[in-house]
C-alpha cells in the first residue's frame, strides 16, 4: 500500500510514517494542500491521508480541488481534531471517503486504511474522460467533444493508458511493456506514435482538451493547461 498523509504538524507526519513503514506501508508527506496537489500531480498513491487545518490550502479547498481539478479518485481518510458535524459534512461533500479524529488508535487508522485500499478507486469500466477528451470501451473509440478522434490502433491503446493513469508520469518502458507486451518495438516507434497523438490533439486544442507532454527523464501523461 503506498499512502499520501498531508498534515501540518510535523510531529504527527513522523510518529505516522514511522509507525506505518513498519507495516510495510509505503509513505510520502506533504504539510500543506498546495503541495499536496503538486505531489498527486507526479505520483500515485491507494490512499490520501488528509488533515484539516493547514497554511495555504485547507484539506477541504485541497480535496475539492483534486477532486474537480484533477479528477483524481484515490480513497480519501481525513484525519483531523475537527469533530462538528458541519466540519463532517464539508468533508464528505467535497469528496472525502472516511472521517477519524484526532487522537486517536493507531491501529483503527491501519484498519480504516487497508478497508479503503481494498475498496480501491471507483472505476467506470464504460468510459474514461479528461477536460473534452473521453474513451468509451463499448465502441473502442475516442472523442474530442462528441467527435469521434481518428487513432491508429497502436495510438489507441497509449492514449488509453495515458488517460487510465493521468495525472501520473507513465514511463516509457512500461508503455512499451503495456502496449506492445512482448514485441518489442523499434527504437523510435514509440516516439514516433507519441508524436502523432500529439499533433491530433493539437487539432482540437483548446482549454478543455488535455495535451500530451513529456517529463524529461521519467516519461509521458496528459494534463489539462
Amino acid at each position: 500500500m503506498k499512502v499520501l498523509i498531508v498534515d501540518d504538524n510535523r510531529q504527527v507526519l513522523e510518529t505516522l510514517m514511522d509507525y506505518l513503514e513498519v507495516k510495510d506501508i509505503t509513505c510520502d508527506c506533504a504539510w500543506n494542500g498546495e503541495a499536496a496537489l503538486e505531489i498527486l500531480k507526479q505520483q500515485r498513491f491507494d490512499v490520501i491521508v488528509m488533515d484539516i487545518m493547514m497554511p495555504k490550502m485547507d484539506g477541504i479547498a485541497a480535496v475539492t480541488a483534486l477532486r474537480n481539478q484533477l479528477n483524481l479518485t484515490t480513497p480519501i481518510l481525513f484525519l483531523t481534531a475537527r469533530d462538528a458535524l458541519d466540519d463532517k459534512t464539508a468533508a464528505y461533500q467535497a469528496g472525502g471517503d472516511d472521517y477519524l479524529i484526532k487522537p486517536f488508535v493507531i491501529d483503527e487508522l491501519i484498519l480504516r486504511l487497508q478497508a479503503l485500499c481494498r475498496r480501491g478507486e471507483p472505476k467506470n469500466t464504460n468510459q474514461l474522460s479528461l477536460g473534452g477528451l473521453t474513451y468509451k470501451s463499448q465502441s473502442d473509440q475516442f472523442y474530442c467533444h462528441q467527435q469521434p478522434l481518428e487513432l491508429g490502433r497502436i495510438q489507441s491503446r497509449i492514449l488509453q493508458l495515458l488517460l487510465q493513469q493521468q495525472p501520473a508520469v507513465v514511463s516509457r518502458q512500461h508503455l512499451i511493456d503495456t502496449v506492445w507486451a512482448d514485441e518489442e518495438p523499434d527504437s523510435d516507434a514509440l516516439k514516433s506514435h507519441i508524436y502523432a497523438l500529439r499533433q491530433t490533439l493539437k487539432k482540437h486544442t483548446d482549454n478543455t482538451i488535455p495535451t500530451l507532454s513529456t517529463v524529461h527523464g521519467k516519461g509521458y501523461k496528459l494534463e489539462l493547461v
